[in-house]
């Protein structure tokens, strides 16, 4: 997320602090590896407008023809930022019954969005600048989101949801006051927030709120 994510916010190490030590997999690797936390740290610290391939290649120390090379622009490194960020292992926890995992979800979300500087709202506000960003991060989110099904597979085998329960109508209920709250209308966090937002999901879902009604099968004219 390379920022580490968290479910589907995207979280990482403080983007202001020095490049990590050198890791194996090559110069090219431990490259990208610098200019991508260059990215992060650029965008939080002065935004969109001051990310520029300059800007970029000084805070990493590399050459400013070796980014253009391989990045080209802006948005090529921004979208490089949020593949890398799909670029791991994370999968939601299991914690016994679907309350229990929205919730656990919504508290990596939250951790995410109320991170200071928090990279994910940085991310998602250049994506609203660059296409390319935009492309990267419905990539990111399609990942997220298929990842997460699993809750609700889990939740149907438990009984707790009826069979047919539409998973990304769920988890979108379940994140998305989130979202809304803390990125749309920037309300002071609330530590309450993530569990309230999970158990109403949850509520939902169990009556059946996120299931397709059955066709209706008129014999009637038209």
């Amino acid at each position: 997320m390379a920022p580490s994510e968290e479910a589907i916010g995207i979280s990482g190490p403080d983007p202001t602090a020095p490049a990590p030590a050198r890791r194996p997999g090559g110069r090219s690797a431990r490259v990208r590896e610098r200019v991508l936390a260059a990215v992060r740290a650029q965008l939080v610290e002065c935004g969109y407008d001051e990310l520029t391939v300059d800007a970029v290649a000084a805070r990493a120390g590399v050459h400013r023809t070796t980014v253009y090379r391989r990045w080209r622009d802006v948005g090529g490194l921004l979208a490089d930022v949020l593949d890398a960020a799909g670029d791991d292992e994370w999968r939601p926890r299991d914690t016994g019954d679907l309350a229990g995992d929205l919730t656990a979800l919504n508290q990596e979300v939250h951790a995410a969005l109320t991170e200071r500087p928090s990279v994910t709202t940085a991310l998602i506000a250049a994506s609203f600048r660059s296409a390319q960003a935009a492309d990267a991060l419905r990539r990111f989110w399609e990942d997220r989101y298929a990842r997460c099904e699993t809750v609700v597979r889990r939740a149907v085998r438990r009984g707790e949801v009826p069979a047919g329960t539409d998973a990304r109508a769920l988890l979108v209920a379940a994140t998305a006051p989130l979202y809304h709250r803390l990125v749309l209308l920037r309300i002071p966090p609330d530590p309450r927030l993530p569990g309230r937002a999970a158990r109403a999901a949850a509520v939902a879902a169990a009556a059946g709120a996120f299931t397709e009604p059955p066709a209706e099968t008129g014999t009637g004219s038209p």
